[in-house]
């Protein structure tokens, strides 16, 4: 059994759907950052669930490697096929097959869009509020539990997906639980397939919770004379309870990156990007009241809009974020990392790591749905230059090392892949065995995405 006969088996089930094209294989093998590509060996596209299925079986009869790919825009190389096999292109299975406006749910495939279910709910009145910047599909944002702008109001993948239909690694078709709000039948394989990276099954359907249009919307941006003063200011507003729907950091570097990028005129300040969601009374009170904590901290003059187009440019300037911090040093290498701690210990974690960042030496923008405690680094990287590759590797070692340290996590939305396995021991202890053991009980012969996650053979 060889991953040869399985793909002489899988062109014999799906024809021209199996490819082993160079362009295609190569498109499959790689990241968004600076992991080395590895083509996979074949690309599959199914079109349903049983397809799904009897492609798992075949590969599980010959030992074969598969590995789900939705839109290839993680960060950690999740779908990166380290040991070779077959890369499940799910991009073809993106219906949305139910939408109920009664009950707050839709039922979609997983490659359909973010961008595109909320395109199709937009008679409706209601949205899918989990927003991590790129137009990701909803099986990989599942398959690693994806946040973003949006989670300090609405939460994570975590708290969105009802339930789910997944193909085992023996081809078994489950469901994971049904389209109540509440059950306590059993355990939650639902939110035990969150967030597990496509080792422990592939997602072939999901229910997701949705939520209403709000009545008003307004966005604000400010300038802070540091990141000290910017990053109190969002403790302070989230300990006073204000229901903000997004509270964004970005530094200086990446204000001149916007600059650059997006042609906007940002002082090369500190900013927070944030918005309001509610009645038209509520959200002049909320913007109103985090304008008065902006200006207890030295904030700059705080800005606010209702109007949409300058919401919509606010947001895309933000979530386009990689590409303008990019902008800083052309045809760089980028290596991008997150990290999630505490709130209490947000302000402390980020003036640390940015005077690590300025004491090496390199150029290393920051951002952050800070909020929720999270925030993100980019490393821009001379091609070919190892020593400053070998800096920043240093940096990511320590930061991560400074998210344990203050009870935080080494990942809090970028997931492990393949960059941050190395902590999943330091992180975890014991639990990470009792995940090795998981794994083992529903994929014996490690068969998906293997490589990542839990350390098997």
């Amino acid at each position: 059994m060889t991953i040869e006969t399985a793909i002489a088996a899988l062109k014999d089930a799906l024809g021209d759907r199996i490819s082993t094209s160079r362009a295609d294989r190569e498109f499959h093998g790689r990241s968004e950052t600076h992991f080395p590509d590895r083509p996979a060996d074949a690309v599959a596209f199914p079109e349903s669930t049983e397809e799904v299925s009897r492609i798992v079986r075949i590969c599980a009869d010959h030992g074969c490697p598969i590995i789900a790919w939705g839109t290839g825009t993680s960060l950690e190389a999740h779908a990166v096929p380290v040991r070779g096999g077959v890369s499940l292109d799910m991009m073809r299975m993106n219906r949305v097959l139910a939408i109920h406006p009664e009950d707050m749910d839709v039922v979609v495939q997983p490659g359909v869009t973010r961008e595109d279910l909320n395109a199709e709910l937009r008679a409706t009145g209601l949205f899918f509020p989990v927003d991590p910047g790129a137009n990701a599909s909803l099986g990989g944002m599942a398959a690693t539990r994806a946040s973003g702008t949006t989670a300090v109001r609405y939460g994570t993948m975590r708290e969105n997906v009802l339930s789910m239909e997944v193909v085992l690694a023996d081809g078994r078709i489950i469901r994971t639980g049904s389209r109540a709000r509440k059950s306590s039948a059993g355990y939650d394989l639902t939110h035990l397939m969150i967030g597990s990276e496509g080792t422990l099954g592939i997602i072939t359907e999901m229910t997701l919770r949705l939520q209403g249009q709000p009545e008003a919307i307004s966005a604000a941006i400010c300038d802070f004379p540091d990141i000290s003063a910017a990053v109190d200011t969002v403790i302070e507003t989230i300990q006073m309870a204000i229901p903000v729907a997004r509270i964004e950091f970005v530094d200086e570097l990446t204000a001149r990156a916007f600059n650059i990028y997006a042609k906007a005129d940002l002082p090369e300040r500190p900013h927070l990007f944030l918005e309001f969601h509610g009645s038209e009374n509520a959200v002049r009170e909320q913007a109103e009241t985090v304008g008065e904590i902006v200006r207890s901290h030295g904030g700059g003059d705080f800005r606010w809009s209702t109007k949409a187009e300058e919401r919509t440019a606010l947001w895309k300037m933000r979530h386009n974020a990689f590409y303008a911090q990019k902008s800083l040093k052309p045809e760089s290498d980028a290596i991008a990392t997150d990290i999630c701690v505490p709130i209490s210990r947000l302000a402390e974690a980020v003036t640390e790591t940015r005077a690590d960042i300025e004491a090496s030496g390199l150029l290393g923008p920051m951002l952050g749905h800070v909020g929720d405690g999270n925030f993100h680094c980019t490393f821009l990287l001379t091609p070919g230059a190892e020593a400053e590759k070998r800096a920043a590797k240093d940096l990511l070692h320590r930061l991560s090392l400074r998210a344990l340290d203050m009870g935080g996590t080494v990942t809090g939305e970028h997931g492990v892949g393949i960059g941050k396995l190395g902590y999943m021991q330091q992180e975890h202890g014991e639990a990470w065995s009792v995940m090795s053991e998981i794994k083992r009980a529903l994929d014996p012969d490690n068969i998906l995405n293997p490589g990542k996650l839990v350390a098997l053979n």
